[in-house]
């Protein structure tokens, strides 16, 4: 007797139907082929006790299982549930009229309760893609794959609650979330009105979030770097319904959902330490998961203390941050993650902390102040569009009582600048904001009238700029006129931008 359950695995942040063929025959073996990992041919221990202590007979005969496409890697225990259902469909235990309509996952424990699993999300969305009527996978991991709209999700507790429900014994009812009633995590945590003085700094990062360009704070200990950066994400635009879903699928496969959470609504802020591995920040390892620059897609990336890093770990950024993706490769795959960060990163000025600070003396010796910025290499800075130095605020505006502009004021500008590039890049598919503009249309967007184009070209031999450079100072140009709501780009717009590259100033290092 051959039956068929269905189940996914997880390629990249993407799901594809894996059919799982349970056949019995005469004999008392169990053979598990398609090229299942360790965890997976574990599987058998796992149901078998949790057969015996629910009541249920493991059948003996021989029971050959086959998961195919047999040239993929099966990885995990959250094979368990199909096969353990298709197993007890061969032995006539389970009603099989009703496999083929539903996509099943999930882990058992020894005692039949059903664990919790990762990729329920993209587990899902391929479901309904392939047409099923639904998916029976944990009860903790319902509201995660409600989400997506047209399929029917069954969240069990354990074993016997699947068996009752595939019999027709027990009803359960499809797990149900309103999206709207979710409310933003961490909102109001973090708020720009209560940062005291730093309006220089709050005006770079509004210029920052309204075309997504990355950023680099340099400044003495204390002045505010971080405080600052862990309030950009409340000034972003809010996630659109695409953004979320591939947010959420990522922190899904990497196994960051948590329990009975749903679709993520507020925008990722990761903050690594400076300690981390290539692998850590770009995502690897011998079954590839995503690193820190995927799980930053449509976020923020906040890398503190940069010159403390691995060179090599940095230099890992340059293509994803141009390509906006990462592709890790294997000898038998390869896996491609979205990398749509916004970067932020922050450092001193030099070993001691003090070079340029306007009170406290600089002790580093000659030479160790650009020994230490060039710990940042040349074609990484080039990437970064705004470099801003951040002063220590003083004592006056410390003590100042007064309340800043808060950040709903902030984010309504940031949007109304962001509606102005999807209006302007809506037929050109993958472009969203200024910071992602290809040449060709920064030829298009980014004239410049007689005035402005000689101050550029002054700006350029006096800072010895690259080229790319000169394509961040045009494209942050083009965000300030956004802001301003103007359509063409003013010597105002671009002399602000220039601005912006303060690591390219003679005094910086000399």
């Amino acid at each position: 007797m051959l039956v068929k359950t269905f189940g996914c695995a997880i390629i990249g942040i993407n799901a594809i139907i894996v059919t799982i063929e349970v056949n019995s025959e005469k004999g008392i073996q169990f053979f598990l082929v398609g090229l299942p990992d360790s965890s997976v041919k574990e599987s058998y221990q796992r149901i078998n006790a949790s057969f015996s202590n629910l009541g249920y007979k493991f059948p003996k005969r021989r029971i050959t299982v086959n998961m195919a496409p047999a040239d993929i890697r099966k990885e995990g225990a959250a094979y368990d549930l199909p096969l353990a259902i298709g197993i007890m469909a061969v032995s006539e235990q389970v009603d099989a009229s009703m496999l083929d309509q539903y996509v099943i996952m999930g882990e058992l424990s020894l005692d039949g309760v059903l664990n919790p699993i990762r990729g329920v999300l993209p587990m899902a969305i391929q479901a309904k893609e392939e047409g099923y009527k639904g998916i029976i996978i944990p009860k903790e991991n319902a509201p995660e794959a409600a989400v997506v709209e047209g399929l029917e999700v069954i969240g069990a507790s354990d074993l016997s609650q699947v068996v009752g429900f595939l019999n027709g014994t027990i009803s359960i009812d499809p797990e149900r979330v309103e999206l709207g009633t979710q409310a933003e995590e961490d909102a109001c945590l973090y708020d720009f009105q209560d940062v005291k003085g730093q309006e220089s700094i709050k005006r770079a990062l509004e210029i920052a979030a309204a075309g997504s360009h990355n950023v680099l704070l340099i400044g003495s200990p204390g002045s505010g770097k971080t405080m600052l950066a862990k309030r950009l994400p409340g000034i972003l635009p809010p996630m659109t319904l695409a953004e979320a879903l591939e947010t959420t699928k990522i922190h899904s496969v990497a196994g960051l959902m948590g329990r009975n959470r749903t679709l993520l609504t507020t925008r990722p802020f990761r903050s690594p330490h400076h300690s981390i591995s290539d692998a850590g920040l770009c995502g690897g390892g011998s079954f590839p998961q995503p690193g820190e620059i995927s799980l930053a897609n449509n976020g923020v990336l906040f890398l503190d203390e940069v010159p403390e890093m691995q060179r090599h770990t940095l230099e890992i950024l340059r293509q994803p941050m141009e390509d906006r993706e990462i592709t890790i490769s294997r000898a038998r795959s390869s896996v491609r993650y979205p990398a749509n960060f916004m970067l932020v990163a922050a450092m001193n000025p030099c070993p001691c902390g003090y070079y340029n600070h306007p009170d406290r003396e600089c002790v580093c010796k000659p030479g160790e102040v650009q020994k230490y910025l060039n710990k940042i290499s040349g074609p990484l800075m080039d990437r970064i569009d705004i470099h801003v130095e951040v002063l220590p605020v003083p004592y006056n505006d410390l003590s100042d009582v007064r309340r800043g502009e808060p950040s709903a004021e902030i984010r309504k500008r940031v949007v109304a600048a962001r509606k102005i590039q999807e209006a302007r890049y809506a037929a050109y598919p993958g472009i969203h904001s200024n910071a992602q503009m290809t040449t060709k249309l920064q030829q298009q967007y980014c004239s410049l009238d007689p005035r402005s184009n000689e101050a550029l070209h002054k700006a350029m031999r006096r800072l010895g700029l690259s080229a790319r450079a000169y394509d961040r100072i045009l494209k942050v140009a083009r965000t300030i006129a956004d802001l301003e709501g103007v359509a063409d780009i003013q010597y105002e717009h671009l002399a602000e931008a220039i601005n912006y590259r303060s690591l390219d100033r003679d005094n910086w290092g000399s």
